[in-house]
């Protein structure tokens, strides 16, 4: 009805430069209070093809402008998003459920960051060269974009992934085709508005809202787009793999982790406990970066317990638009069940839950009653093997467990299929060093947590991933190499 489109914000997919109105939307609801707010295009088959087509188009033109063109483009959309922050932040936080606090100071400030990033370092790549003097050759490479790219990306952090996919892709000349979750679509339509203003030509950035099985899958099996940018869940990319394989892709894969932070008695734990609290907590736990596994050394375990207990429960969890709040809502309503769930089975398997979840209460303001809240949890005396300990949660739950050496901990701590992020916590150089290089990890931080270098390659080993993005990795993946020799 009429009356029901009007108070809602109706989005529009983004093809050839312009916004397209779709045949059929699904409702995206506001996590903070369980309304539907937003109705976003259920794309499918004839949108992605279309988006495809002005893709291709605008290939010819967009790949033969030189790096330094592409690169003033890319800083001024970047100034673009930076001026409007604000109205981005407060539109991701309601989109999504993070606090604004969140939204202000790490989301829209990363995107705008990555743009500004990679409009920097695709000027300073150079290609290779060797002399072969007793065949009379010169052999050198060269780098060109490979054509369509297919972003999709997730609805933990929406702008901050998407963007992190599509400076690169367009930096080294590509045109893409990205499909946000249909959870958190709002800030990528948004930023389809500022696209001409930037001066990206029409075409070289289209968006296309919908489902994975629908408008994801579309793109995933045409066999018009030679390569998949994806971060989102292991289950997903198995499926992304099977669809892709018949046409030869290229996929880069950034998938989940079950990362463990080591602490080893010599930590300090003045930095150690507020640190861990937001590698445990911060955006509600929905960082594919969290550490859900807390390891202890026997000898500060029960002190550490008490210290980070006491903290967790300072925390407030309320309207994510409340800027004293330290955690906002969940995703979904189904996100929530399937968090409260593994808590639930924690304690029938013997576990304990020392504070969150079913121990203690939560009051929340009265708009936000029917919202997707849940308290930071932690749980202790969980055992290895259970779900707990096995399994992605993807929420505010931690586990914290004991261990005694080293070499007994680094085990434990690679006994899980996933290896993405790792925190370890030492005063002592060696030990740090040592246990780095034997943990299963694409990423091991020391006494800090989530600090970044996009300089260097961002990955998973195991079930977290295929592939590397960083400066210089992104720039391999997203260009086509080709070896050249020259017989003079």
């Amino acid at each position: 009805t009429m009356a029901y489109s009007k108070a809602v914000l109706v989005l529009e997919n983004f093809i050839g430069g312009k916004f397209v109105p779709c045949s059929s939307y699904i409702d995206s609801y506001n996590p903070s209070t369980g309304d539907v707010y937003c109705r976003v295009p259920d794309s499918g088959k004839e949108e992605v093809e279309a988006a495809v087509k002005a893709a291709k188009d605008a290939f010819p033109i967009w790949s033969s402008k030189s790096p330094l063109e592409r690169s003033q483009i890319l800083n001024k959309l970047a100034d673009l998003i930076e001026h409007d922050l604000e109205v981005f932040a407060q539109a991701e936080s309601k989109d999504q459920g993070k606090t604004i606090t969140f939204a202000r100071t790490v989301d829209i400030p990363r995107a705008v960051y990555n743009f500004r990033f990679f409009a920097s370092s695709i000027l300073h790549h150079t290609t290779e060269c060797t002399e072969m003097a007793t065949m009379g050759c010169v052999h050198y490479t060269s780098r060109a974009p490979v054509g369509v790219a297919g972003l999709i990306s997730p609805w933990n952090l929406p702008l901050y992934l998407l963007t992190w996919k599509i400076a690169p892709a367009i930096a080294c000349g590509n045109t893409v085709v990205a499909k946000p979750s249909e959870m958190t679509s709002v800030t990528a339509w948004m930023m389809c508005k500022l696209l001409e203003k930037a001066g990206v030509p029409h075409g070289v950035v289209n968006v296309v809202f919908g489902t994975g099985a629908k408008a994801g899958e579309a793109l995933v099996c045409h066999p018009d787009v030679p390569l998949i940018s994806f971060t989102g869940s292991t289950l997903t990319a198995q499926r992304i793999t099977e669809k892709s394989a018949p046409h030869c892709k290229r996929l880069s894969l950034e998938l989940g982790g079950k990362n463990p932070a080591i602490i080893f008695d010599d930590a300090d734990l003045t930095q150690c406990i507020p640190t861990t609290l937001r590698s445990s907590f911060a955006n509600q736990g929905e960082i594919c970066l969290c550490t859900s596994r807390i390891f202890v050394q026997r000898g500060i375990y029960s002190e550490f317990l008490k210290r980070f207990v006491a903290e967790v429960k300072k925390w407030k969890v309320g309207n994510p638009s409340d800027p004293t709040v330290d955690m906002g809502a969940l995703i979904s309503k189904e996100h929530l069940e399937k968090v409260r769930s593994y808590v639930k089975k924690a304690q029938a398997e013997g576990a304990r839950v020392l504070c969150g979840e079913g121990v203690d209460s939560l009051a929340l303001p009265t708009g936000n009653q029917k919202g997707y809240f849940m308290l930071p949890t932690v749980i202790a005396e969980v055992k290895d093997e259970s779900c707990c300990m096995q399994e992605e949660i993807f929420g505010p739950v931690t586990c914290v467990v004991a261990f005694d050496t080293e070499e007994e901990v680094i085990e434990r701590a690679n006994s899980v299929k996933y290896g993405l992020a790792a925190t370890v916590w030492s005063s002592s150089v060696g030990r740090v060093h040592r246990v780095a290089q034997r943990l299963q990890s694409g990423l091991v931080w020391t006494n800090c947590w989530l600090v970044r270098d996009l300089n260097l390659p961002f990955g998973g080993m195991k079930a977290s991933g295929i592939g590397r993005e960083g400066a210089k990795d992104s720039y391999e993946f997203f260009t086509e190499v080709k070896t050249i020799t020259i017989k003079h």
